[in-house]
């Protein structure tokens, strides 16, 4: 277990289970916490831990034994308990991300039995949606509802994941990994937000029934509470996109907001997957599309009005009251509302020495601070807002080139821009 961070409505769980049942053998569940790999901070390590205990929990409730192995290298750990448990096939969920990708061929050198990789995020497999790295959501939209028909369809009961009796004992002592982890605990968890599945399956309905009126138009204020928050729900793999699809289109939210969020959810962020797949330089500027990158280039040494360290970004000493608000607000919570992300990435292209220092400093940043930090929409984002991944090129101004450009009036006219610094600086 790697990226999805649940039991049920697990595709690669439900492939190592079928495939144990056929060969008459067991099944055991082993999560491989590497301090040479983790990222991110207490904030997101509490996260990933809660969300691993409910999913031990639930695994001993089922007849699947959960492990939790603490080390430096991932191959080698997982190869010896495989090893040791002479299995006959091991199973793996799959992530677009270098580091999960270099361990995992790693570890299949390492080991002589079949692996198995099955994409348990996307409702449409990566390589299945697309075999190439697309250009645009534009390009991207038509292929994957091709695919929805096939595809979105519903997950097998619960009850076909069970291997046996519950398990007693074996409990793994996440208060001690949470303790002793060796990690940065300067970001503080937040606790406006209960990991697991349990809480992400219930914050769902309550999303749908209680504010997804209005989403499609709402959604862009950050003064309303419009949002779903299941973005850290999805990033840990506490709740299948899969699930979350298929309620919202049975829902009776209304067809606008339903057609919305289902934009983001599935397209938007199954086209970030594709991004990182098949775009080895995802983080860098040489993952910018060539219009972007000649034209960024072509502005390098644009004269700035202001030029930030990474330090003062980070502690919100900026000249801009609304880009201070927003810094905070991530910084304190662990989320900043979608719009004001690209404002506020934008605006570190704009005032950072150049866009690969600014690259490195948005990342930073979010990858320390947001509870869905390094992750695919966040990689995705943030190349969006600074290297114009998946937009196109926009009228040449300093700084920015051709890269679409954002600045505080055109938040002003969306939203009430005193209101929201009010609140995270007032």
């Amino acid at each position: 277990m790697d990226r999805e961070q649940r039991i049920f409505d697990n595709w690669a769980l439900f492939a190592c289970v079928r495939l144990a049942k056929r060969k008459g053998v067991g099944v055991e569940i082993v999560f491989h916490l590497d301090a040479a790999l983790f990222r991110g901070t207490l904030r997101q390590l509490d996260f990933a831990c809660k969300s691993l205990a409910e999913a031990a929990a639930t695994a001993h409730s089922i007849g699947i034994p959960f492990h939790v192995i603490q080390g430096g290298n991932t191959a080698s750990d997982i190869g010896d308990f495989v090893r040791g448990r002479d299995a006959k096939i091991l199973v793996t969920d799959m992530s677009p991300l270098r580091s999960s990708r270099r361990s995992k061929s790693k570890l299949a050198e390492t080991i002589e039995i079949p692996f198995l990789e099955v994409d348990a995020h996307n409702i449409v497999p990566v390589w299945l949606a697309s075999p190439k790295l697309e250009y645009q959501a534009a390009t991207f939209r038509p292929k994957i509802h091709r695919l929805l028909p096939e595809f979105l369809a519903d997950f097998p009961e619960k009850e076909s994941y069970r291997m046996g009796e519950p398990l007693s004992g074996n409990a793994i002592d996440f208060k001690k990994i949470l303790r002793e982890f060796p990690i940065d605990r300067s970001v503080l968890p937040v606790d406006w937000i209960v990991p697991g599945s349990s809480a992400a399956e219930a914050a769902l309905p309550k999303f749908i029934s209680e504010r997804s009126a209005g989403y499609g138009t709402l959604r862009n204020d950050p003064n309303a509470n419009a949002g779903s928050d299941l973005s850290p729900y999805l990033r840990y793999g506490n709740i299948a996109p899969q699930r979350v699809a298929l309620v919202a289109r049975d829902s009776d939210m209304p067809e606008a907001d339903k057609a919305a969020f289902l934009e983001e959810l599935i397209v938007r962020r199954e086209v970030a997957d594709n991004f990182c797949w098949y775009s080895p330089a995802y983080d860098r500027f040489e993952g910018a599309w060539n219009w972007a990158r000649e034209s960024l280039e072509a502005h390098w040494d644009d004269p700035r009005e202001f030029v930030y360290s990474r330090e003062q970004f980070e502690r919100a000493e900026t000249h801009d009251s609304l880009w201070n608000a927003a810094q905070t607000q991530m910084a304190k919570t662990g989320k900043m509302h979608g719009f004001l992300r690209m404002y506020w990435a934008k605006k570190i292209l704009e005032w950072s020495e150049n866009p690969e220092t600014a690259i490195a400093i948005a990342l930073y940043l979010n990858d320390r601070y947001e509870l869905d930090g390094w992750d695919p929409n966040g990689f995705t984002g943030v190349m969006w807002s600074i290297c114009g991944v998946h937009d196109r090129a926009w009228f040449e101004r300093p700084v920015y080139g051709k890269i679409r450009y954002m600045n505080r009036n055109g938040c002003e006219r969306k939203f009430d821009v005193g209101r929201y610094v009010a609140t995270w600086t007032g």
